[in-house]
Parts: C-alpha cells; sequence; structure tokens
C-alpha cells in the first residue's frame, strides 16, 4: 500500500523552496524568487503556507532602508522533506 504524500510539499513551488533551503539552510526571498522564477506575489502565498505548516520561519527586516525578507527551515521542514522523499522512493520501488 502506498502511504500518502504530503500535501503541502507536494505543490512544486513549495518542493521547490524546500528544497533550496534543504541545502542552504536560510535564504533570502529574492534569492528564491530568481532561483524558481516564480512571481513574487505567488512565492509569498506559497512561502506563507510552509509558514503555517511549521516548515520554514520567515523573518522580515531592513538592509538600507530596504526592506529584506528571509526564510530558513526548520526542523520539522528537514523532517517532513525526508518523508517525502522517502515516501516517493516507495512510489518508485513499490515492494
Amino acid at each position: 500500500m502506498f502511504k500518502e504524500l504530503d500535501p503541502i510539499l507536494h505543490s512544486q513551488l513549495r518542493l521547490a523552496v524546500v528544497s533550496l533551503l534543504i541545502s542552504l539552510q536560510e535564504a533570502e526571498f529574492t534569492f528564491i524568487k530568481e532561483k524558481t522564477g516564480a512571481t513574487a506575489g505567488n512565492l509569498s502565498v506559497q512561502i506563507q503556507k510552509l509558514k503555517e505548516a511549521g516548515y520554514v520561519e520567515v523573518t522580515k527586516t531592513f538592509k538600507d532602508n530596504y526592506p529584506l525578507t528571509n526564510c530558513k527551515i526548520t526542523p520539522q521542514g528537514i523532517a517532513a522533506f525526508e518523508n517525502y522523499v522517502a515516501t516517493l522512493q516507495q512510489y518508485l520501488k513499490p515492494s
């Protein structure tokens, strides 16, 4: 029997964001936007969903009078990603 994939991570953009953060631990919103090719509005919505799920922490500060948004993966986000990958591997190699 196949386990259900995490619906939060099953979105292409949310999975891309978490994948970036897994390797970097923390990244600026503009960097994530550039790497994913997402619009600012769509990315904001998807990051908010990841934040509500407890997968990322978002901090907003200012740098040279410009707003700066940083996203950081949480231990819960790391565990969710690892579980998602393990579940996906079961789909690729069913017993």
